[in-house]
């Protein structure tokens, strides 16, 4: 149920203004229509010059947007998508058109193109091609004035498209002019629609260019706006039944668009199909468990990895066939970097890359076999699960019915065959996730990348996807990175966890040693473990954030260490403990959460740094343990892990 739109009312220095630009915009419209003889539009519109011009006239307006479309398509995408020296002066030539004088647009052309021209005299002596006073002089007028129109709305459209699913297709194998045409393009078909329909528009109401360069000749030149023109000197209510001809010409190109000519792109659902919301367990085609593992590998082989990482990130990354690391560290340590870098999309940095025994440092994206899962899947709206999972497939030109075959056996493995001709607007978060990950497996990759494959994705959704992830990556011969912020998907799915802190490892060890000494307080929180960096002193730590910390097991003075304290291993009371606790802190609860059947109480404390402790709901309510409430906290030496840095 929509909700009911708020009416402003705006303050009359405002309204009285725009309703005098309405009435100025509106005006010489209202005065065509009262001016319209329109007993006569019939004989007007029907007359032997005016249907000549009206011919012409389509008959240009339709070369210029081919022309348009062949030379402006192509400069749309390079002024969106790469970046060159004179990229500005480029843009500002496309917009030129739109702000020259037609009249001086004219003469422009004509001294570029006409007999007398830069170009007219080579035209002229080698193709035999005169521009001026011809038909094609009125088609070079039209396009010069229109086609910016097209470039300007196609540009915008393809900006505003994420480039996730054309570094995606690139990662499937696709190269980049299959890319183009089969992925950019038709999810920009709105802002190509609208921009040629404005080209179009442009071109057929086109007068002072025309006139200028090609001139105004009969069945030649003669468009239905230089029709106009003369008319308005020996029969005016002609020439006002052709302009309001025009004028519906355009108001109908307008009305159709609905505002679109920005044409930004837009995934649809499907007409009459409700998505799936509720995440299925995995099924079969016809609804029977998937079975098994996939295969050993996608394409069959067995590929270790070895990679040397320069740039932003400097590491080097060694791993057997079959293994699954898991990429962890905060925001800005260089995760999704490093997973760019493998693919060859980044600039930051730059990785040696060896997959078995074939070295692809110098192969662009599309042809390293590295496929790719970024964060929201970025499937292709307007293909559906099949063809999604076939793309890879195709665009390693194998023949489309064994590429379906394969495709659908895949999406049979993980659970979701029977939703293959659905879109991905119609498939819910946990279904969408299984066919990317289908799409990039029957790719047959080398290495598998996949970016937080699991983050936009509730809880049960995520347990079913992280099952089948698991199942599957099991059989795997390739390599596996996935970069996570969750503990239980880095535990789980891993071989290896890779600790990464300003594009360095920080720790590369097994899920278990990760988790019994985390070098990063970053991952011992993400771990939920309290981590407190210092400088060991002869009676314990001295912390970074000032206080001392007591440990049974010192290390040598001066080292820096990290010390671990597990959450539930914090006691926490209302008056000061007394006893064997040597670790004793006053402070303030600052929040109180909720975890399975345990609560988490942060307390802050001016003597120590932020504590977690995890304790039962009849503790808190014996304590009074509430937000603000002051406690004291105290930690035994003996629970204190120290992890040297």
């Amino acid at each position: 149920m929509s909700r009911p739109r708020t009416r402003t009312r705006p303050p009359v220095t405002l309204a009285l203004p725009a309703l005098l630009a309405v009435a100025f915009l509106l005006l010489p419209l209202i005065g065509i229509l009262t001016r319209t003889q329109w007993g006569e539009l019939a004989e007007h519109l029907t007359s032997p010059g005016v249907t000549e011009a009206l011919r012409l006239s389509l008959l240009v307006s339709a070369w210029a947007l081919g022309l348009s479309l062949l030379l402006g398509v192509p400069l749309a995408w390079l002024l969106a998508r790469v970046e060159f020296k004179g990229k500005a002066f480029v843009r500002s030539l496309v917009l030129l058109p739109m702000v020259l004088p037609p009249t001086v647009g004219g003469v422009a052309l004509l001294l570029g193109f006409g007999r007398r021209g830069l170009l007219g005299p080579w035209l002229e002596s080698t193709f035999g091609i005169t521009l001026p006073f011809h038909t094609s002089g009125a088609v070079v007028a039209a396009t010069f004035v229109a086609m910016p129109f097209l470039v300007i709305s196609l540009e915008g459209a393809i900006g505003g498209l994420k480039q996730s699913y054309e570094e995606t297709a690139a990662s499937l194998g696709a190269r980049p002019v299959r890319v183009f045409f089969t992925v950019t393009l038709p999810m920009v078909a709105p802002g190509l629609i609208a921009g040629a329909a404005l080209t179009w528009a442009r071109a057929l109401g086109e007068f002072g260019a025309t006139i200028t360069f090609a001139g105004n000749l009969p069945g030649t030149t003669q468009t239905l706006p230089l029709q106009v023109y003369l008319l308005l000197q020996d029969r005016p209510e002609a020439a006002t039944s052709v302009s309001l001809l025009l004028l519906a010409i355009a108001m109908a190109v307008l009305i159709a668009l609905r505002g679109r000519w920005a044409g930004a792109p837009a995934v649809r659902k499907a007409a009459g199909s409700a998505p799936a919301t509720a995440e299925e367990p995995p099924a079969g085609r016809n609804g029977t468990p998937a079975e098994g593992a996939g295969p050993a590998a996608a394409d069959g082989g067995r590929w270790p990895l070895h990679a040397e990482v320069t740039g932003f990130n400097r590491l080097t990354l060694d791993a057997g066939p079959g293994t699954t690391i898991a990429v962890v560290g905060e925001n800005g340590a260089g995760k999704t970097t490093l997973l760019r870098a493998l693919l060859g999309l980044t600039p930051r940095a730059h990785a040696e890359l060896r997959l078995g025994d074939t070295d692809v440092t110098a192969l662009p994206p599309h042809r390293r076999q590295v496929a790719w899962v970024p964060q929201d899947g970025a499937l292709f709206p307007h293909l559906s699960a099949l063809a999604n999972t076939a793309y890879g497939l195709r665009a390693r030109r194998v023949p489309r019915a064994e590429a379906r075959r394969e495709a659908q056996a895949w999406l049979d493995r993980l659970g979701v065959g029977h939703l293959a001709q659905r879109k991905p607007a119609q498939l819910s978060g946990g279904q969408a996730q299984r066919v990317a990950l289908a799409r990039a497996l029957a790719a047959r990759p080398r290495l598998l990348l996949l970016d937080e494959p699991l983050a936009a994705l509730d809880q049960t959704t995520r347990a079913h996807v992280r099952h089948t992830l698991r199942t599957h990556l099991a059989g795997f011969g390739g390599v596996c990175l996935i970069v996570t912020h969750d503990p239980v998907e880095a535990v789980s799915l891993a071989d290896r966890v890779l600790v990464l802190a300003d594009g360095r490892t920080l720790q590369d060890a097994p899920p278990a040693e990760v988790t019994r000494h985390p070098r990063s307080p970053w991952v011992a929180r993400m771990l939920g473990r309290n981590a407190w960096p210092g400088t060991a002193s002869a009676d314990g730590l001295a912390l970074a954030g000032g206080g001392r910390l007591v440990v049974a097991e010192a290390l040598p003075e001066g080292a820096e260490a990290l010390a671990i304290i597990a959450p539930e291993a914090v006691s926490v009371h209302r008056d000061r403990p007394g006893g064997s606790p040597r670790n004793v802190w006053p402070g303030t609860v600052r929040e109180v959460t909720a975890v399975g059947s345990r609560l988490r109480v942060l307390v802050g404390s001016a003597e120590a740094p932020d504590l977690v402790a995890e304790i039962t709901p009849e503790a808190a309510a014996e304590l009074g343990v509430a937000d603000g409430a002051a406690v004291w906290t105290s930690v035994k030496a003996t629970e204190v892990t120290l992890v040297r840095l």
